[in-house]
C-alpha cells in the first residue's frame, strides 16, 4: 500500500495535495502532518494485517525533507513503530531525489541509520530530480520509483519505453526493485 494524504474541504471537496503540500511546507505545517501521516498509515496497516492474518503487508509514505533533517527523527519512528505495533520492515520511506541533494553526507547518514533498523528506503519520483547519478551507487535504498511522467507516455505497442528501459536496467545492476508509478490503463 501506498498512504496518500487528500484535504477534504467543505466547498470545494477533495484537494490534492499538489494543491497544499507547498504551503505546508513553507508554513512548516508538513512536520505535524507528515508525522500524523506516518502515524495513521502505520496503525491502519498494523490494523489490516491482524484482520486479514497477513503480517507480510507494507506501506510506502512519503517523507519530507524537513522530516529528515528532523534531529530526533530515528527516535519519533521508532515510537511510532512501538506504539502501532508495526515491524519497521514493513515500513517503506519514500524520498524524492530533490531531497537527497539538499545535504548529502547528512542525509546518507541518516538513511543508513534509518536503513541500520530495518525500514525500506524508496527513491520516489525517480528520473524528475536533479540528483546525480554518481550517487545512486551509493545510497541506501531499496527500490526505485519511475515518475508515472515516464510510465504515462508508453503506449500499447511499447512506443515511447526507451527511457523506462534504461532505468529498468540501471536498477537491476544496482540490485535495486523498480516500481512503476501511475499504471492505470491496460
Amino acid at each position: 500500500f501506498e498512504a496518500l494524504v487528500r484535504w477534504y474541504h467543505p466547498e470545494r471537496g477533495y484537494v490534492c495535495p499538489e494543491e497544499f503540500i507547498s504551503l505546508a511546507e513553507e508554513t512548516g505545517m508538513i512536520i505535524p502532518l507528515g508525522w500524523w501521516v506516518l502515524q495513521e498509515a502505520c496503525y491502519q496497516l498494523r490494523e489490516w494485517q491482524i484482520s486479514f492474518n497477513n503480517p507480510c503487508l507494507t506501506v510506502g509514505v512519503n517523507f519530507s525533507q524537513k522530516q529528515l533533517s528532523q534531529t530526533n527523527l530515528v527516535d519519533s519512528l521508532l515510537q511510532i513503530l512501538e506504539t502501532t505495533g508495526l515491524d519497521a520492515k514493513n515500513l517503506k520511506l519514500e524520498i524524492t531525489e530533490s531531497m537527497l541533494m539538499d545535504d548529502i553526507e547528512a542525509t546518507m547518514k541518516t538513511l543508513s541509520r534509518l536503513k541500520a533498523i530495518g525500514i525500506q528506503l524508496h527513491l520516489d519520483d525517480f528520473g524528475t530530480g536533479y540528483s546525480s547519478l554518481s550517487y545512486l551507487h551509493s545510497l541506501p535504498i531499496d527500490a526505485l520509483k519511475i515518475d508515472r511522467s515516464f510510465i504515462k507516455n508508453i503506449d500499447q505497442e511499447g512506443k515511447n519505453s526507451k527511457i523506462v528501459e534504461a532505468i529498468v536496467m540501471m536498477a537491476k545492476s544496482l540490485e535495486l526493485k523498480v516500481i512503476a508509478e501511475g499504471i492505470e490503463t491496460p
